[in-house]
């Protein structure tokens, strides 16, 4: 680990110029040409739909204001602390409760420290929150090298919560975030509290993969789970090109906000029950388009495109932590989803939830809140 261990205060402070260029480059984008019969724009079957996308891209260059959104994230703490020669961004925002608990926040793609806006002020009447930028992602830029994969940055995450001189602590995360979180408890039993993933039925579309295959499946729920991972398959596109060629997507997404635009926004899409609804009536849309300007500001499409890359050629397997308690909560749930994930019904808390997603912080940040507090009062 490095051994500067400062923290350095840190502010958001987006040059106006660049501002200025994201708003010029909305205002000369070069349109596809649409194709006839296909202007719903609900119909996510092909991706984006091209006249959901103007609309957006009209209110990112014309209504949204990124001044008054970053105020708003600058009423948080902030700082940046240099680990092993990467600079890492980290929220900080203390509990003015004298038994409060640290809490850190993992976030997965294509999210952010932006993604838990909305949680946090629910969270510090209990809780010091800690929420660190994956590197590659945000302000944790400019990538400093290769080998920022899982494992590594777990260690990361770690020797800054010891910096900020948390020696034990809780874990939250979802996404790529549930990863760091499970690699916490592994890495260091002895400091984590109890770990609490956020999920949603797109976990299912890791069962034969990451997960084993349930036994005594009836065909009725084979024929269901087999539905959720074709359906999950379909969204694989990203995912095999970011594993594969991050250098090739990172350059259309660096110079082409539109392009980042479509490249996050798809990925907000409700799953079900929500058939008519567009990604910014299931999140704020004023949320969504500060978390892809983040990205648009420190050119972390391309960045965070690399972590998946050292990731799938890094040989990790997915690590929960063993002896450590764990808590999930699991948004739009599925009737398979504990069958698959907790066959032996191991895990002491469990929460099933028909409301949100994949983005429990975004879209239900109360029900998230009371979960992760009700978790850790029954380990206090």
């Amino acid at each position: 680990m490095n051994e500067d261990n400062a923290l350095t205060p840190f502010r958001i402070d987006i040059p106006q110029a660049d501002v200025d260029d994201l708003r010029n480059r909305l205002a000369h984008t070069r349109w596809p040409a649409p194709v006839p019969g296909r202007d719903d724009r609900t119909d996510f079957s092909r991706g984006i739909p091209p006249a959901y996308l103007k609309e957006l891209a009209a209110y990112w260059r014309d209504g949204f204001d990124w001044r008054a959104q970053e105020e708003k994230l600058n009423q948080y703490e902030q700082l940046t602390t240099v680990v092993d020669g990467q600079t890492f961004h980290v929220v900080h925002v203390r509990s003015t409760n004298p038994a409060a608990v640290p809490l850190v926040l993992n976030h997965g793609w294509p999210g952010s420290f932006v993604e838990y806006q909305r949680l946090i002020p629910l969270l510090t009447d209990e809780f010091h929150v800690v929420v660190p930028s994956l590197p590659g992602f945000g302000f944790s830029t400019p990538l400093a090298g290769t080998g920022w994969e899982l494992a590594r940055t777990t260690e990361a995450y770690a020797e800054i919560l010891t910096r900020l001189g948390y020696e034990r602590f809780a874990a939250h995360g979802t996404d790529i975030g549930a990863g760091t979180v499970g690699r916490l408890a592994a890495l260091c039993p002895e400091r984590v509290i109890g770990t609490h993933f956020g999920s949603d039925p797109r976990w299912l579309g890791l069962i034969g993969e990451k997960f084993p295959y349930p036994e005594g499946l009836s065909d009725e729920e084979t024929a269901q789970l087999e539905a959720v991972r074709t359906e999950d398959a379909t969204d694989r596109g990203y995912l095999l090109m970011q594993n594969h060629r991050p250098d090739t997507i990172g350059a259309a997404l660096t110079d082409s906000p539109v392009g980042q635009l479509a490249w996050i926004a798809e990925k907000f899409r409700p799953r079900s029950g929500g058939a008519h609804r567009t990604p910014d009536e299931s999140v704020d849309r004023d949320q969504l388009l500060t978390n892809i300007s983040l990205y648009w500001f420190t050119r972390s499409g391309a960045t965070s495109a690399q972590f998946y890359y050292e990731n799938e050629h890094s040989g990790l397997d997915v690590v929960m932590g063993s002896g450590v308690p764990s808590g999930w909560a699991v948004f739009d749930t599925h009737p398979l989803m504990r069958r698959a994930i907790d066959p032996g019904k191991v895990i002491g808390h469990w929460s099933e939830f028909t409301e949100g997603g994949h983005f429990p912080a975004m879209e239900e940040a109360e029900l998230l809140a009371d979960d992760i507090r009700a978790f850790f009062r029954g380990l206090s």
